[in-house]
């Protein structure tokens, strides 16, 4: 009972917080974008570190190099260094397990927050959001005393068939980086340390244990690395997590060129790369490349390639103790970094968890991430006038997603679902007619085998139940309005197997058809991080919305969209493409390839591909409608020419032009139509988003640097900025370009 009263005062006082507008905190749209700097890993300590390493046998540094149980790698008690104690994952600190195998430890008091998925961050293009995503899960992973959280994932989106498309973030490189770098600066306020992943080049989960991927220099460095980059340089993100395949050749676990030559010689990066779990393939050479902690399960610890194999390698002379303390020392150096040992380790941040401030920090995320595709004659937001009964059906409006599919997820105590959020929001007037819909069913006897085989995931069975389709159908045509939740799930989408092809599972576009052709008020709610083929639907549909694996609070936030206390903001963070073939990696013929994966489209990922080639995609890249309008004015640039160290600074009005109080996303792409070296049509290069009152304007501020304009020159190995015109575009999505301007570069 009381769980239950704590629930509906928590309820209430997200209807408080969301009616008052007031008090949602948005950007200043007065200024730029707000700089997200995080702490260097610094040397204050190394006296102390150098002190403790000569104290050390060759038995204790060696302990510190690989795991000591599933989630830990080894310390040294009697010197007071502490195990380092990590955390999954991407939607929050996932449950306690046991120490030797996947089994869970039982606790009671390891509920966490489910906060939105990675895609759902994206797509709410808020850095300020980003921030305080990192900062609660910070305090989450404190509250259970954990040293680094292996997260964020910021993998580009190559493909959308991709099983962990959910949780990675956009096929943009700089929308990854605007988003990955307050995330990690949030979290690591709290004395955690980010663990970013998968570095790098791990875009598909077929075959990911060995395929090796080739790309060339010029795509690797202005697709696949800017946000790592960014990460360490601008974020100081304290560890990395080295990928599962390989890439040119050589395991990333062990490559010398990623690890030690860029990320190291110049990235400058300071702090400790951790493999993926069993990502490790040798010992002496591994250790020479730049990977420090081994980690992973399928064998007993003592059998790691840095455990009992490194220590017969180092009495062999195989390898040198100065390169084994090179590797301590740079672990000692982040637990300092994070207080976890030292005298400084009692003003440590303690957090907290799983409260209610958490839960309204997953509700904001998540109101803001929801994206509206469609929205004929002002279907929404609902109309409750005369309105007597909804009729609510799909598997997905009662479907929980913080568990699920294989990968981390979240153990919590909150999971309120698109029905729950009804029934929470709807007056009692109003009655709720739910119906299943369609199974969701998967063929047992067909599964692929995780991360092994081509096209290798979960296979659905799509013949609907005749006594489901037709219980929907009667609740649709009994109804004054009737809402289908459907698209995906954490069991259909997940990590270790890729989809097979982008149409609905479960047989929904024809249980979808069949309750269109009933009752014409439908809205179709699409749960899901991925895309899929849904244009058959979203043309007969007046009104379409796109929600993620939203967080504890996505059916709080999805039903106060759909009442219009909410004015949904959030913009898709990929391409929705109108088949699978109009995609570049599916347009090359070049995914998944076999042993090996070449990426053959280059640099012209996402909308770059669909905007070079002239592809219409079903929804663009940055697309998401407003229950209001938006007009930009009186846009300009500071100067007309600029020299190549400096920032070209854009501002534009935007004006609320129509009833209610909205947030719009600007965003600035840049284009050069005469250069000599190929280029993408256009390319991200600034984005901000603001609060305008219906009927008001905000002047929006956007600072793009010369070397932001920048292409990776392969022959001089450097970032060399071409002089000469370029066209900077200001719009709402990349196919909805409203003013453009004209600059020069010297």
């Amino acid at each position: 009972m009381k769980n239950k009263i704590l629930y509906l005062s928590a309820a209430l006082a997200f209807a408080v917080f969301t009616s008052c507008k007031s008090d949602v905190k948005t950007t200043d749209s007065e200024t730029a974008e707000k700089e997200y700097k995080g702490k260097e890993i610094g040397s204050e300590f190394d006296a102390e570190i150098d002190k403790l390493v000569s104290q050390m046998t060759l038995e204790e540094k060696i302990g510190m190099l690989h795991g000591n149980s599933m989630f830990t790698s080894g310390g040294v008690k009697r010197l007071g260094i502490p195990e380092l104690k990590m955390a999954d994952g991407p939607l929050g600190v996932r449950e306690e397990i046991s120490r030797d195998n996947w089994a869970p430890a039982g606790l009671t008091n390891d509920f966490a927050t489910y906060y939105p998925a990675g895609g759902g961050l994206a797509a709410t293009w808020n850095a300020d959001m980003a921030y305080t995503f990192g900062n609660s899960l910070g305090q989450e992973m404190r509250a259970r005393d954990k040293d680094m959280l292996l997260s964020p994932a910021i993998n580009i989106v190559r493909t959308p068939l991709g099983g962990r498309t959910y949780e990675y973030m956009s096929e943009d490189p700089f929308l990854n980086k605007k988003i990955a770098v307050p995330l990690i600066v949030g979290l690591q306020d709290n004395d955690v340390m980010a663990c970013v992943k998968h570095y790098a080049a791990n875009n598909q989960e077929t075959n990911r244990d060995f395929v090796d991927v080739q790309i060339d220099e010029r795509t690797l460095r202005e697709i696949y690395l800017p946000a790592f980059e960014a990460s360490i340089k601008e974020a100081h993100a304290y560890s990395v997590m080295g990928a599962y395949n390989k890439f040119r050749g050589e395991y990333l676990c062990e490559n010398d060129y990623m690890l030690n030559k860029i990320l190291r010689d110049e990235w400058g990066f300071k702090g400790v790369v951790v493999s993926d779990w069993a990502a490790v393939h040798s010992t002496v050479k591994s250790l020479n490349s730049g990977l420090d902690i081994e980690m992973g399960t399928p064998k007993p610890f003592n059998e790691f390639f840095l455990a009992d194999k490194l220590i017969a390698a180092a009495k062999n002379k195989e390898i040198s103790e100065a390169e084994l303390d090179k590797h301590v020392k740079r672990i000692l150096r982040t637990l300092f970094q994070v207080k976890a040992m030292g005298s400084q380790s009692k003003d440590r941040a303690k957090g907290s968890i799983a409260t209610d401030a958490h839960y309204q920090d997953a509700y904001k995320i998540a109101a803001e991430a929801i994206v509206l595709l469609k929205n004929e004659n002002n279907a929404l937001p609902l109309k409750l006038d005369g309105v007597k009964s909804i009729a609510v059906i799909g598997n997905n409006a009662t479907k929980k997603n913080a568990l699920g599919g294989f990968g981390a997820g979240v153990k919590t105590k909150r999971e309120v679902t698109p029905l729950e959020g009804l029934k929470n929001r709807l007056p009692s007037s109003v009655k709720i007619n739910y119906a299943e819909g369609y199974l969701e069913r998967y063929d047992e006897k067909n599964k692929g085998n995780l991360g092994n085989i081509t096209s290798n995931g979960p296979v659905t069975i799509d013949q609907l139940d005749p006594a489901k389709v037709q219980e929907a159908v009667e609740a649709a045509k009994k109804s004054d309005v009737a809402i289908i939740f459907a698209g995906s799930n954490r069991d259909y989408e997940t990590e270790a197997s890729d989809r097979r092809n982008l149409k609905l599972p479960f047989g929904q576009e024809e249980l979808i058809q069949k309750v269109l052709a009933v009752n014409p008020r439908t809205i179709v709610v699409f749960v899901a991080g991925a895309p899929f083929e849904i244009e058959n639907i979203s043309k007969k549909s007046s009104a379409v919305v796109w929600t993620w694996f939203n967080g504890s609070e996505g059916g709080n936030a999805l039903a106060d969209v759909l009442l219009g206390k909410v004015n949904p903001s959030g913009k898709l963070p990929w391409t929705m493409p109108k088949n699978i073939m109009d995609s570049p990696a599916h347009a090359t013929n070049s995914f998944p390839g076999g042993k090996t994966v070449n990426y053959a489209e280059g640099i012209l990922v996402g909308y770059r591909w669909f905007d070079t080639k002239n592809i219409a995609p079903l929804f663009p890249f940055g697309y998401g409608l407003s229950y209001t309008t938006f007009g930009f004015e009186n846009a300009k640039t500071d100067k007309t020419t600029y020299a190549q160290d400096e920032t070209i600074t854009v501002s534009v009005d935007v004006k609320n032009t129509g009833k209610v109080d909205g947030k719009e996303v600007v965003q600035l792409y840049s284009s050069k139509s005469d250069s000599k070296i190929t280029r993408a049509a256009q390319e991200l290069k600034g984005f901000q988003k603001t609060l305008v009152k219906s009927g008001s304007s905000e002047t929006v501020t956007i600072k793009v640097p010369v070397k932001e304009l920048a292409y990776y020159d392969v022959t001089a190995k450097k970032w060399t900025v071409e002089p000469g015109k370029y066209t900077l575009k200001l719009g709402n999505s990349s196919r909805d370009i409203k003013n453009e301007l004209v600059v020069t570069i010297k």
